[in-house]
């Protein structure tokens, strides 16, 4: 996969912007043992632009999972339903903590978690560990 030039500049407002957390997971990424990704949320292929108000910063599993993706089928409804979009939801609407877990509470939310398998088994031991150390969440959860 050819990835598009980020400029130096950008990359530095979206790290600062996220407080260099996931905004998906909400993972530091001092916490992760390779950099976060810049994110487009709406992909290049979709339209999507390299622009301040499209980028987001993602861990590598997140930015993975997610790929080019904008939505996802729920599968009790088989309804379109669109992902989370950090750059337009605020994270609390859709999303709550619980002891590690990511808990979906929207359907956005509930989607999201599923697509980005936010609480596989691994993802939740890695951070309920990050919580016994007080590194997770590193920022106050917020819009």
């Amino acid at each position: 996969m050819i990835r598009p030039h980020i400029p130096t500049s950008l990359r530095h407002v979206v790290t600062a912007r996220a407080k260099h957390q996931c905004e998906y997971c909400l993972v530091h990424e001092d916490d992760r043992p390779e950099s976060h990704q810049i994110d487009h949320v709406i992909a290049l292929k979709h339209g999507g632009q390299t622009t301040e108000e499209n980028l987001a910063l993602a861990c590598a599993l997140c930015n993975n999972q997610k790929g080019s993706d904008l939505a996802t089928i729920d599968l009790e409804t088989e309804k379109i339903v669109p992902l989370f979009n950090p750059r337009k939801d605020a994270w609390t609407d859709h999303f709550q903590l619980s002891e590690g877990e990511i808990v979906g509470i929207s359907t956005v939310g509930q989607a999201t978690v599923r697509l980005l398998r936010l609480n596989e088994p691994d993802r939740v031991l890695f951070r309920r560990l990050l919580i016994e150390i007080n590194r997770y969440p590193m920022a106050e959860v917020a819009d």
